[in-house]
């Protein structure tokens, strides 16, 4: 894992649930501390389901501050899944109970800020500050979609978390649309349509 050379608490953002057809977006922010133990985290996308988990109860102990924000299906449909992503990164920042020097964001965009932002692409994968966000902002929108999965059960949101799986696509085009669908995702409006 790299480390930034800025002075001052750095903030590492990451989200979760850009692709899914259904369920908010979520985003974490967080700033590891000087005497977090950064070889303990990695990309959420690479740990096992029990192993987010570990890591995000070591996290939300022990790391100098952290957040997660979300944006809503609303959020999504009206200003499109970037944008509201970028809302999400904003919030979670925001509510950091520390104030970043620096905030290091993973993808290509960077939310308005009050502090200096990098992209950084895959880092995910490269800075522990980023990584300890993917795991805190995957498990956050996990539990928020078996939540929705106790709603509406015909769906299976508890298995594949919203994403356009065969099983989701064959639920979507028999039972249509509920209020936690992405109606600006094609498989979404294309489902809305076969119902008429």
């Amino acid at each position: 894992m790299t480390m930034s050379a800025t002075v001052g608490w750095v903030c590492g953002v990451d989200e979760a649930g850009r692709g899914p057809l259904a369920g908010p977006v979520y985003a974490a922010a967080v700033i590891l501390g000087v005497d977090f133990d950064r070889h303990a985290v990695a990309d959420s996308k690479v740990l096992t389901a029990r192993m987010r988990e570990i890591l995000r109860l070591r996290i939300e102990c022990h790391a100098a501050a952290w957040a997660v924000a979300s944006a809503s299906v609303d959020e999504i449909d009206t200003l499109n899944i970037l944008q509201a992503t970028l809302l999400a990164m904003r919030r979670a920042v925001e509510r950091l109970t520390l104030p970043p020097s620096e905030a290091l964001i993973d993808g290509l965009h960077c939310p308005p800020l009050d502090c200096p932002a990098r992209a950084i692409v895959r880092g995910d994968a490269l800075v522990a500050e980023i990584s300890a966000a993917s795991i805190l902002a995957k498990t956050a929108r996990d539990r928020r979609m078996i939540e929705l999965d106790a709603m509406y059960p015909q769906y299976g949101f508890a298995q594949h978390k919203g994403y356009s799986t065969k099983v989701h696509l064959h639920a979507l085009r028999q039972f249509g649309p509920t209020p936690e669908h992405r109606r600006s995702f094609a498989p979404v409006r294309d489902a809305v349509v076969s119902l008429f």
